[in-house]
């Protein structure tokens, strides 16, 4: 059972201001949510395999290939900024 110690919990976890109304609100929200997760758990699954999606899905692959390889100088023409033949960044910190 979800108590409004829980939310309260909850959303400082996340950083969030709720109002005492909030608060009962989700409460009761949370609540219903868990009710029927709870109802879930009582259907019987035997037999039923676990999947990831609701239909199968398939990876399609192939052989990486080369089309179009870029120069450098190409490459380096994008650069805002260049230095000794590389990208030269603003230093964070």
């Amino acid at each position: 059972m979800i108590t409004v110690k829980d939310v309260e919990h909850v959303a400082k976890l996340a950083r969030l201001e709720l109002s005492e109304e909030e608060k009962q609100k989700f409460t009761k929200q949370l609540g219903d949510i868990l009710k029927y997760v709870e109802q879930m758990d009582e259907v019987d699954t035997t037999g039923v395999k676990p999947m990831a999606h609701a239909f199968d899905v398939v990876n399609v692959m192939r052989e990486d290939e080369v089309v179009y390889e870029q120069t450098k100088e190409e490459l380096m023409a994008n650069a805002p900024e260049e230095e000794n033949g590389f990208f030269r960044v603003p230093k964070i910190g």
